[in-house]
């Protein structure tokens, strides 16, 4: 029996059910033979209707009923973000194959966008560690599939539908270095934590020194100009180390099930209209 090269794993039974991915395990017996396309039964015809936006309206609808199903009975988990563009070798890949694989031993499935680099790279840790691996993709003009470490996926069309899955089903987010995606998540989560839409949410940034010029700028430029209170900055919790930031998810979920709602973590909101 050959071993697969380095960085690369075997493959595994997939399956689809609609926009859903699924990997390893049995086949449901129920869905062979069977496609989505065979079980639409209806003749072709003009298709402008497709386009209107009272009829997009239900396709978002099937696409929150379709995350919602898949990701329902998920237990506990942690969204992990970061650049797609991380290769193999790079030592934010090995950060994010540890995060993973500590994130698993802890009891948390870890749910990322699916996609390659650091995605690929805390998929693979949690799904090597023997814990649950998820990945919530999304349409792009080019084609990327789901990495080979989700065990269980979905692809969306509308990305505010997607964050809506990364928010709903995790009691964290852990961002690792990544570009204007990784950004556009790292401060969606704040507002939503800053403005109370979440409780007891951590949000951990892993790599101080990529962060540093980020912070700095928040620090020296938006707190000053007072855009932000300067206790906004304690939203966020920065470290190099994996075991901290398991920890602080940890801490969070205990101060949660105690009844804290987040009292002692989160800032307090600032009523000011925003160009004070």
């Amino acid at each position: 029996m050959t071993t697969p090269p380095s960085g690369e794993r075997r493959a595994r039974p997939t399956r689809h059910r609609g926009p859903i991915m699924l990997r390893g395990g049995e086949p449901d017996p129920q869905q062979r033979g069977s496609t989505t396309d065979q079980r639409l039964l209806d003749k072709r015809g003009p298709s402008d209707w497709v386009h209107t936006d009272p009829w997009r309206v239900l396709r978002i609808q099937s696409e929150f009923v379709e995350g919602f199903g898949l990701l329902a009975e998920l237990p506990r988990a942690v969204s992990v973000f970061g650049s797609a563009r991380t290769p193999r070798d790079h030592r934010h890949y090995a950060v994010g194959v540890e995060l993973g694989a500590a994130l698993s031993r802890a009891g948390y499935a870890v749910i990322t966008g699916g996609g390659p680099g650091v995605m690929e790279a805390a998929n693979r840790g949690a799904s090597e560690a023997g814990g649950m691996s998820v990945g919530l993709g999304i349409e792009l003009p080019f084609e990327q599939e789901l990495n080979e470490w989700v065990d269980v996926g979905i692809s969306f069309r509308y990305f505010f539908v997607r964050k809506t899955m990364f928010v709903k089903y995790a009691q964290a987010f852990v961002i690792l270095p990544g570009g204007f995606g990784t950004l556009d998540e790292l401060f969606e989560a704040l507002t939503l934590v800053q403005t109370r839409k979440v409780t007891r949410f951590p949000v951990v940034l892993m790599g101080s020194e990529y962060w540093t010029g980020l912070l700095t700028w928040i620090r020296e430029t938006m707190v000053p100009e007072g855009t932000i209170s300067p206790h906004d900055l304690d939203l966020v919790t920065v470290t190099d180390d994996v075991a901290e930031a398991v920890a602080v998810i940890q801490a969070a979920e205990a101060s949660r099930q105690a009844g804290d709602n987040g009292g002692g973590m989160r800032a307090p909101i600032d009523t000011r209209p925003s160009d004070a």
